[in-house]
């Protein structure tokens, strides 16, 4: 959600005028898109802004800005703790960037603007408060412009006790299918073939601007009727709303891939519980068992928080088991950290050490690890359709000889180390050229790890492609 909004921000500013340099020394404007489910997130900010507190002093004119959700968390707190910082805007404010920056140049402000707190007024002015930012979408601001995320909803009502997301991005709010659909042929226009639709729970999507309910099922049948769409994914996924309409939408749509995200966050009911997460560990691995029913090649991950409030050794061991159980393709785990808004912070005692923690977080990532590790060495042998991303992370430019003079010197060819993803949302690197990227290419699988799947691009044969 927040690649999403530097991307939208980004298209705003650019609309308006302003250019992305490639280096903070060069800007006129600085912005940080802020995150807080996490401290260490904010810490990060605040050491960023900390940095950059003796460079107003250099360049009086240079405008700082925080944004997001650590904006709408800290509000007046955070001028408090970088009085250098000029605009301060949350999640739901973002609509007035562009306003903001002209007024501090005029000599106005610090801005400091944010959403109605959930206790802050009734729900209608609280979602009031929290507009929607739906701009002009430009392909430039996009890593790969055959690839886009579209916003199906904000906000979220589940209040989990160690969230706090329902208090920074405000209540759940679903956008209407027409605007979604507009949005998604616009962006096939730019070229985009592949769309991740983007809620906090996005399966509790449901729009009733139309007079009927229209929930995501149906709305991932109205996409993948927009021609020029090849592959359609939806994230993130709350247990509780994983139907069985959804489950056939997946099953039974092929752009749609079968690609399931479906946070657990706990394997011990007693844990769930003090999340309120709104289920039991037997609820969730029913949904499992009706998933791979329906769509046994179905590629599930979760979600993981350890060292949570009271959560006991014995609670720990029955995560362990339901990651064992669930073979998960793959799972993000974190170690919990006390939220200040939250209910678990309100009510209940940090009481799990950090070395325990930190402990928990390697054991279960090890299981996790093995399991993905060997689920991934099917592939090897198989022929994967992927979606080529670009040059991986660890991509250099090679030097190679090609057949030249004894006396010739080596030729410095383009990044050879390509990535793209499967429709499964597995990983896949291979040697390519950087003009790939944005195409479907079949690649052959020869050597798999717990998070990659190596191989080469080779001609499609007629009957052995499998995804």
């Amino acid at each position: 959600m927040n690649v999403l909004d530097s991307e939208l921000v980004k298209a705003s500013l650019l609309e308006a005028g302003y250019q992305i340099v490639d280096t903070p020394r060069k800007a006129d404007v600085i912005l940080f898109n802020s995150c807080s489910v996490r401290q260490h997130a904010e810490d990060k900010v605040y050491s960023a802004l900390g940095r950059l507190k003796h460079t107003k002093t250099q360049r009086p004119g240079r405008i700082i800005g925080v944004l997001g959700c650590m904006a709408q968390k800290e509000g007046d707190r955070l001028l408090r703790r970088a009085e250098h910082v000029d605009i301060v805007l949350g999640p739901g404010q973002l609509h007035r960037l562009v306003a903001a920056i002209g007024t501090i140049e005029q000599g106005g402000g610090p801005i400091v603007e944010t959403g109605l707190d959930r206790r802050g007024g009734p729900r209608r002015a609280v979602i009031e408060s929290f507009p929607t930012f739906d701009p002009i979408r430009r392909a430039d601001v996009r890593p790969l412009r055959q690839q886009a995320m579209v916003r199906i909803m904000r906000g979220c009502d589940k209040f989990c006790t160690f969230c706090v997301v329902p208090q920074v991005r405000g209540p759940e709010q679903s956008r209407p299918v027409a605007d979604i659909e507009q949005e998604i042929r616009q962006l096939v226009d730019q070229g985009c073939v592949e769309v991740t639709l983007l809620g906090q729970t996005v399966n509790s999507y449901v729009d009733r601007s139309t007079g009927r309910a229209i929930r995501l099922s149906d709305l991932l049948v109205r996409v993948a009727d927009v021609e020029g769409i090849h592959r359609i994914k939806f994230v993130t996924n709350h247990p509780r709303h994983m139907t069985d309409d959804l489950i056939q939408a997946v099953r039974d749509l092929p752009k749609v891939c079968p690609y399931l995200h479906v946070p657990a966050q706990s394997g011990s009911d007693a844990v769930l519980a003090r999340m309120h997460r709104g289920f039991t560990v037997a609820e969730y691995r029913e949904m499992v068992c009706r998933i791979q029913e329906a769509i046994p090649d179905a590629a599930i991950t979760s979600d993981f928080i350890v060292g949570f409030c009271g959560e006991t050794e014995e609670d720990f061991e029955k995560t362990v088991e339901l990651v064992r159980w669930a073979r998960f393709k793959n799972s993000f785990i974190f170690k919990y950290s006390p939220r200040p808004g939250t209910k678990a912070a309100e009510l209940y005692t940090d009481d799990v050490s950090e070395p325990v923690k930190r402990e928990r977080n390697a054991r279960l990532l090890a299981v996790q690890n093995a399991i993905s590790e060997e689920d991934n060495q099917r592939f090897v042998g198989k022929t994967v359709e992927v979606l080529v991303e670009g040059p991986s992370k660890l991509s250099r430019p090679d030097l190679v000889v090609l057949n030249q003079p004894v006396n010739s010197s080596k030729i410095p060819l383009e990044p050879l180390q390509m990535t793209g993803r499967t429709r499964c949302d597995r990983i896949v690197v291979f040697p390519g050229r950087s003009h790939w990227a944005g195409e479907f290419i079949w690649v052959r699988i020869d050597k798999a790890s717990a998070v990659t799947l190596f191989g080469r691009r080779i001609d499609l044969p007629a009957v052995a492609a499998t995804s």
